[in-house]
């Protein structure tokens, strides 16, 4: 059993770490107590923030030898309360914020290493002046942080095409519960030394280890690429056009986004200087990008695919950006979702995934099942077709007082979502974790097989239970 640190594991903290990796102070710590969504709020006895590694790894030791649980937070803008400590204030926090260099860049082996802290765009940025690009990005860009991008297998908008975290990870370094330093920041093409620890440790949500850097694959910076935004149906007509465009363009097809049009309507609602794309409302749209070598190409690909669409009656309507800023001013409209439904009011959020074919009949169906449930219940889905994965949010009846309806029909609600799910052979988390909000919930429908193996993995990697307690697997 874990206990709260004693005044004298708090002095050699901050002996440790000194004023700027030290903190008990409440006002600098309230920020970082409460995750993204605002959902789940904790305490914690104080923060660290190491600056190197071995600062993680002495701390680590530190917290082993007086049975003191420690939070590992990067960014702090998971979804689902991954980076939360609990209301004890018997752990610490641990933000990996200040390791925040990016170590190297291979422009021949087209790779990274970047520490924990490095943020996503500013990752992006670094690469680019160097004629590389750095394959996955999210709304959060801003914010989040490798170590937590690589301790939750993020995804975002190109998996399609380059895969989620796990894909794009070469290599790791990471703090183990014992304190040691596990190096294996070496990209290795081939490495058959029995279990991978590297992958093991990619969305293991600090639960295993302390993520301190990653060696990222990167792949040639964008010479072209052509965006548009597709007025259709539904999203069967959608995925007809996925298939369409994968068919005839093939690797060239980066991302294909679909969104409801009560989505685009928060969005045009609540984030300032947005505009709609067409002319006209549409049930659905669907998000397309493009990205290559040849503008012209790519170009006259995308023109021709369309015009058939448009001639077999697949899409309504379409607009291709005309440039950069038009294809940023389109990616802004998808991205800034999650912020306008946030301020539209609460809501259920499911980060699901079903097979891709499967993925229309989901969409059409699951809301009907809620609506049998829950007369007056709202869903609506929005995100990456392209990889079977959509963001399925239930909203309370419009008459409803929402956050007493979601607090008396929450937990139901979110049972029947996902065992529909199950039943589809999906998962309950697609690409933002398990953290404290789907713990129980996978511990009661996931495969009993699958839960004691990870309740295995814990045990034999951290038996103290150091890492992040209450989160995934208890």
């Amino acid at each position: 059993m874990t206990s709260a640190p004693s005044p004298e594991a708090l002095d050699a903290f901050a002996g440790l770490l000194g004023s700027k990796g030290f903190t008990t102070d409440g006002d600098a710590m309230t920020p970082w107590l409460t995750d993204w969504r605002g959902k789940y709020h904790g305490a914690a006895a104080a923060m660290l923030s190491p600056a190197t590694t071995d600062e993680v790894a002495s701390v680590v030791r530190l917290c082993a030898e007086n049975d003191v649980a420690l939070v590992p937070q990067g960014g702090n803008s998971g979804m689902v309360g991954g980076a939360t400590p609990d209301a004890s204030g018997n752990t610490v926090l641990l933000s990996t914020r200040r390791m925040n260099a990016i170590r190297a860049i291979d422009r021949d082996a087209q790779t990274v290493v970047a520490e924990a802290g490095v943020i996503l765009e500013h990752l992006h940025e670094a690469v680019l002046q160097e004629g590389l690009r750095f394959p996955l990005t999210l709304g959060g860009k801003g914010s989040a942080t490798i170590g937590g991008l690589v301790s939750t297998n993020a995804g975002g908008t190109q998996v399609l095409r380059h895969g989620t975290m796990r894909a794009l990870v070469a290599g790791i370094e990471a703090v183990l519960p014992d304190g040691s330093i596990f190096d294996g920041l070496a990209p290795l093409k081939k490495d058959n030394r029995g279990y991978d620890l590297r992958h093991l440790l990619c969305g293991a949500e600090g639960t295993l280890g302390i993520v301190t850097a990653a060696c990222l694959r990167l792949v040639p910076a964008v010479a072209a690429r052509r965006t548009a935004w597709i007025g259709l149906e539904s999203p069967a007509t959608a995925l007809q056009l996925l298939r369409r465009l994968d068919a005839a363009i093939g690797r060239e097809l980066e991302g294909f986004e679909i969104i409801p049009q009560s989505c685009l309507d928060a969005v045009l609602r609540h984030i300032p200087q947005t505009r709609a794309p067409l002319a006209k409302a549409s049930p659905w749209h669907a998000l397309v990008e493009l990205a290559g070598e040849s503008e012209d190409a790519l170009d006259a690909a995308l023109q021709a695919e369309l015009a058939a669409a448009l001639d077999a009656g697949l899409i309504a309507d379409v607009v291709i950006a005309k440039n950069d800023r038009e294809s940023e001013d389109f990616w802004r409209l998808r991205d800034s979702i999650s912020e306008a439904e946030r301020a539209e009011g609460p809501a259920l959020q499911h980060d699901i995934s079903v097979p891709v074919d499967l993925m229309p009949a989901f969409i059409a169906e699951n809301p009907l099942r809620l609506a049998a449930a829950f007369p007056g219940a709202r869903a609506l889905s929005f995100g990456h077709l392209g990889d079977g994965n959509v963001h399925h949010h239930v909203q309370p009846p419009v008459d409803a007082d929402g956050r007493a309806w979601l607090a008396a029909h929450g937990e139901a609600v979110s049972r029947l979502v996902y065992s529909h799910v199950i039943e589809l052979g999906g998962s309950i988390s697609a690409e933002h974790g398990i953290g404290q909000m789907k713990r129980d919930i996978m511990a009661e429908l996931d495969s009993p097989a699958r839960i004691a193996a990870l309740r295995g993995i814990k045990a034999g990697l951290d038996p103290a239970g150091l890492f992040n307690p209450g989160k995934l697997i208890g």
